[in-house]
Parts: C-alpha cells; sequence; structure tokens
C-alpha cells in the first residue's frame, strides 16, 4: 500500500466500504467479494485496498483481538508489531517506574503506543515512513495523549520525554517482501545509538529473540518472552526499568496468563543423571535466558546430557517454565527399529523433536514408515548421558 492506496481508504467512502466487508480469507470468498463490490461500481484499485485491509485485519486478530477491527495495517508493519499482551508487560514495566511521558521511537503501525496510552501514558509516537506514519495516527486516534510524528527516531530530541522504548527497524524499508539486517550497525536506529539513548534516560528496546548475546550489556536486564510456546522478543530494559539484581528473565504468556523465571546472571546447570519416569522439555524463553539450571533446581530435575536443553524427573511436575512428557520406552536412533515399535503400538501419529543430534526430523519421519494407526505419540532424538537415543513420549 502506498501514500495514494491510503489517501483513497480514509474517505469516508472507503472507510465506509471497509466496515461492510466482514474479515476475509483467501479464495472464493474474496472473489466473490471483489466481483460484488466492482459490480456495484466501486473503484477497483479502492477495492484491492479495502480487502487487503480486510484479510489483514482477520490475521490481526491473533496479536490484537477485538482491537483489530478498528485498526489499519501494512503487511510489514503487521508481521512486525508486538503483540498486545506482550505490550502490555512493556506499558506496565513504564507505569510501575512512574514515568508519565514516553517516546515509541519506531513506533510502526503503533502496537506499543496504544499499549502506553491505555495505562493513561503520554506518548510520543516516531516513524520515519510516511505511510507508517499516517497507519499509526488513525490505530492511535481513541487514545488522545498519544501523538505521532513523522521523523527519524536517531535524531528525536529525547529531553522532551522522561523514557524511551525503541524498536529499531532490523529489516529492509517497505511495507511488504521485507529483508531481515544482520549488522546491527544498519539497523534504524543503529544499535550503537540505542545504547547511547539508554545512558540519557530510561530505556527499553525491543529485539529479535535470536540476538547476539555478546551485544547485550551488563548494564541492562535482558527479558526473552514467549507467547504460546513461541518466543517472539528480547527486551533490554535500562535504569529504573530494569529490575535490582535481575539481569535475565524469562517472560512465558499462555492460557495460564504470564509468569516469569528471573535470576541475576546466566544460572548455572543441574548435574547429569538418568532418565527418569518423565522428560521436560523447558520454554524457550528459558533456554534463551539460560536459566534452565534454576528451573531443574525448582523441579528437582537433572539434565539428560551435559549442554542439552532437556530435563528429567521422576514425578510429574507442572509448570508453565516447560512442557513435560510421561517416557514410555527408550530406544536406538534407528528410524527401522523405532518404526517397528510404533507400528507394533498403533501409532499413526508422532511428533518428532530433537536436540543435540544431527538429523533432519522430516526425512527422520519419512524413514519410520507410519502405519496409519489411530495412536499418537512423541519422539524426543537427543543424548542421554552423552549417547544418542530416540525416547517415545506421550503428552499427559
Amino acid at each position: 500500500m502506498d501514500a495514494a492506496d491510503l489517501a483513497q481508504l480514509l474517505t469516508p467512502e472507503g472507510m465506509a466500504l471497509l466496515d461492510r466487508v466482514p474479515g476475509l480469507a483467501e479464495g472464493d470468498d474474496v472473489v466473490r467479494a471483489v466481483s460484488r463490490l466492482r459490480a456495484e461500481g466501486h473503484d477497483p484499485r479502492l477495492v484491492a485496498t479495502v480487502l487487503t485491509q480486510a484479510r489483514l485485519r482477520q490475521r490481526a486478530r491473533s496479536k490484537f483481538g477485538d482491537f483489530a477491527g478498528r485498526m489499519l495495517f501494512t503487511e510489514a508493519g503487521l508481521e512486525q508489531a508486538t503483540r498486545l499482551r506482550v505490550a502490555a508487560q512493556h506499558a506496565g514495566r513504564f507505569a510501575a517506574a512512574g514515568i508519565t511521558r514516553v517516546a515509541d521511537l519506531g513506533c510502526g503501525i503503533g502496537g506499543d503506543a496504544l499499549a502506553l496510552a491505555a495505562l493513561d501514558l503520554e506518548v510520543v509516537a516516531v516513524d520515519r515512513d510516511e505511510v507508517t506514519a499516517a497507519i499509526a495516527t488513525h490505530n492511535l486516534a481513541p487514545w488522545p495523549a498519544a501523538r505521532v510524528e513523522l521523523g527519524d527516531a536517531a535524531r528525536f530530541d529525547v529531553g522532551r520525554v522522561d523514557g524511551v522504548w525503541l524498536d529499531p527497524a532490523r529489516r529492509t524499508a517497505g511495507h511488504s517482501d521485507t529483508r531481515r539486517l544482520e549488522d546491527p550497525d544498519d539497523w534504524s536506529p543503529s544499535l550503537d545509538t540505542v545504547f547511547a539513548a539508554a545512558t540519557q534516560l530510561p530505556t527499553g528496546v525491543k529485539l529479535g529473540p535470536g540476538v547476539d548475546r555478546d551485544l547485550v550489556p551488563d548494564t541492562a536486564e535482558a527479558q526473552w518472552t514467549s507467547v504460546d510456546r513461541e518466543v517472539v522478543e528480547l527486551a533490554l530494559w535500562f535504569g529504573p526499568l530494569a529490575r535490582p539484581n535481575v539481569q535475565r528473565a524469562a517472560t512465558v504468556i499462555g492460557v495460564h496468563g504470564v509468569a516469569e523465571l528471573t535470576g541475576p546472571a546466566d544460572a548455572e546447570d543441574v548435574e547429569v543423571g538418568p532418565l527418569g519416569e518423565y522428560l521436560v522439555e523447558p520454554d524457550g524463553a528459558v533456554i534463551r535466558a539460560r536459566l534452565i539450571g534454576d528451573l531443574g533446581r525448582r523441579l528437582g530435575g537433572r539434565m539428560l546430557s551435559s549442554g542439552i536443553a532437556y530435563l528429567s524427573t521422576d514425578a510429574p511436575v507442572d509448570t508453565p517454565f516447560a512442557q513435560v512428557f510421561r517416557v514410555r520406552d527408550v530406544l536406538p536412533l534407528d528410524p527401522k527399529r523405532i518404526g517397528a515399535r510404533l507400528a507394533a503400538d498403533g501409532v499413526g501419529r508422532v511428533e518428532i523433536k530433537k536436540r543435540g543430534v544431527d538429523v533432519d526430523p522430516a526425512q527422520f519421519r519419512r524413514r519410520l514408515r507410519l502405519q496409519g494407526g489411530s495412536g499418537q505419540a512423541t519422539l524426543v532424538l537427543t543424548r542421554l548421558e552423552g549417547r544418542h537415543a530416540a525416547v517415545l513420549c506421550d503428552r499427559p
């Protein structure tokens, strides 16, 4: 979507047309809608823009819930936007620290600014892309304390606010088909600029969860967050936004709500021991934060093998920080033998996990030659006390 498309969409005709079109999936519904709207005499370009927005709104519900029904998006903006449940955690940090005026630099479509404004914080949202800034203006319209400015985040006068939230652009410019930028010097603003801002006033920074840990300064609290078992971001917190004696945090959001595991540093692993009745797979946020050892001690567990992020316990455990599997058997890492065992157990559907072994799960699955039984199981390909093995498990 370019500026002309957005301008046409924001007309009374465009917005009325968008309100008429429900969320659409790909396929025949879209074809019928296009035919109907063109037959009514609407401009074909406006019809295309409206239907794209309807589709994006439908996709956005997983991130923004009911708010998506009145928001506008670009493809890239939706992909990079912070989920509302996560943005609410960010906003809570600023509110808890007593910060009332926040600059959201690199605001994108306004997801984080929306959460900040919802807590009655004064927000200045800045983006350098004209279309994105205009969309953010629309999305933030219900909150009078939030305003959007078109500009370069690196040039923003931080003296105007009490705190800063920075989401550096880590992809090439554009509204779709963007490419990831690997070099932090190519981000906008660059990581050096971001960290310089953090020396001036309370600052939070959103980064990708897989960013090189060597880039994380010792002065920051590093918080990895997962949503429904997917690690979605690394947030760095500076000044009063960082909690005392917390340098590593794993925040896990799911059906249980929000749970957090924290530590003053990377945790030392628990000892390696034999596989017990239960295999425990730590959440990705716990693994990224390197708090596996602390989780193991909390659960009374042990490592399956040195350097492998699986734990084991002898008794069932209930924790939001891991998935727990009941061990059915341990088999050699031999597809033929495993396939025979699965057939004997009537297993036709198998979930394959792997860690610490050089195996392509898709190829391994084909070599199992599953027979189409009605049962299901989980197969964990890993190392047990240094030896390759396949652990046949069931989800409790």
